[in-house]
């Protein structure tokens, strides 16, 4: 790991961000936030908090947490406050007044219910940038349908655009994931316009609205030219039900090989397969996708994907190999790219907890932005936090 030499403040330095959120959009929208230099108090349930600290990816945990909830929420603190209890609700109120962001992700009218809505709390902090996403948005039959990744992308129809030859969604919370980047996003966008004009304000969206925007060139194109979206039989190895052959994955000797967009004939010659030579004419790489493909599978099946790509990267092919996790994890590239950090947490036993994570994607004037603690142990902040709060004029009084 490289350590960025010290320089400017990180870019949201002195923001203060209270995160409501739960599992995975909000609290990963947060944590981008808080990668780039904010403070993020993250309010929890008392007892059992945000319900990622339960729900294992792959099973695995690291301390008293899910190792899931180690990576969305690193760099933060927790406040323990029970929102259904009057005097801890005061509470949170008063860190609100004081809270330059706010990052919300329950169903529509929960936060109305608990008096912590951007209208109400617009009134006592006009400056606030209220951050909500939602499953489907606050209107519309889908409002109340429960937010969550699978069913998100089912609703978008990615599914069927996946189909192969069965409708098959993402093997990762891609809904949930590409949320987080819009909410974020425009946190930013409405903290830059606060600092030019004053002005707060609230920025929505949804699981629904990041899968449509994910579809943008197929959605764009069905609404203008409807008739382009047509059903097309996908070949054994297609990629992209709107893309022609040699688009897909083909097996080699000892793995995968990806090939992008390329004519078919030159792949014809670069791997000595004369019926593709002869195939000059775009439209049949439509027409023949199915037997195209099978053509290049029976060949690449005969050599390792080393020595395809020696071929095929020397003629500037575009193409990859297909790498398994551990294949990704133990390769130079991924060293090279330095995106592992490993952060300790202390916890309430004495004991201690190393999480291996990812860092935020982007660099800053050069440098990577590394997470500067672990993800907090269930309200290990509530009472610092407290101590920090100006005392109300009702307490000065008494």
């Amino acid at each position: 790991m490289t350590v960025p030499s010290p320089g400017l403040p990180r870019p949201l330095e002195g923001f203060l961000v209270l995160d409501f959120s739960q599992f995975l959009a909000g609290p990963v929208a947060a944590l981008r936030l808080a990668d780039l230099g904010a403070r993020v108090i993250k309010i929890e349930r008392p007892g059992s908090g945000d319900i990622g600290r339960g729900l294992a990816f792959a099973g695995a945990r690291a301390g008293t947490d899910t190792v899931s909830f180690h990576a969305m929420n690193r760099g933060k603190q927790s406040v323990a406050a029970d929102l259904k209890d009057p005097e801890q609700l005061a509470f949170v109120r008063q860190l609100v007044e004081q809270a330059d962001v706010v990052v919300e992700n329950f169903r529509p009218g929960v936060m109305t219910r608990l008096g912590l809505d951007y209208e109400t709390v617009k009134e006592v902090n006009p400056g606030v940038v209220y951050g909500s996403i939602t499953g489907y948005g606050n209107e519309g039959p889908w409002r109340d349908r429960p937010g969550q990744d699978l069913l998100a992308q089912s609703i978008s129809g990615l599914p069927w655009l996946q189909a192969d030859p069965e409708p098959s969604p993402f093997g990762i919370s891609i809904a949930d994931h590409l949320a987080s980047c819009h909410l974020a996003h425009g946190i930013t966008a409405l903290l830059l316009r606060r600092a030019r004009t004053g002005v707060g304000g609230q920025v929505e969206t949804s699981l629904l609205e990041a899968m449509l925007d994910l579809q943008f060139e197929m959605l764009s194109v069905r609404l203008t030219e409807p008739a382009a979206i047509t059903p097309r039989p996908r070949g054994p190895h297609s990629a992209h039900t709107y893309l022609p052959a040699p688009y897909g994955v083909y097996p080699t000797a000892d793995g995968y090989l990806s090939i992008a967009m390329n004519p078919v004939p030159q792949l014809g010659r670069l791997l000595e397969i004369p019926e593709l030579v002869e195939m000059t004419e775009p439209e049949t790489w439509w027409e023949q996708r199915g037997h195209i493909e099978t053509l290049l599978a029976a060949r690449l099946r005969t050599r390792t994907t080393a020595a395809w790509l020696e071929v095929l990267d020397a003629a500037d092919v575009w193409c990859a190999p297909l790498h398994t996790i551990d294949e990704l994890v133990e390769h130079d590239g991924f060293r090279a790219i330095d995106m592992v950090q490993t952060l300790r947490r202390d916890e309430a036993d004495g004991s201690t907890t190393d999480v291996t994570t990812t860092r935020l994607p982007i660099r800053v004037d050069g440098e990577r932005l590394w997470g500067g603690r672990a993800a907090p142990t269930l309200g290990a902040d509530t009472e610092a936090v407290r101590s920090e709060l100006a005392p109300t004029p009702a307490e000065v009084v008494s």
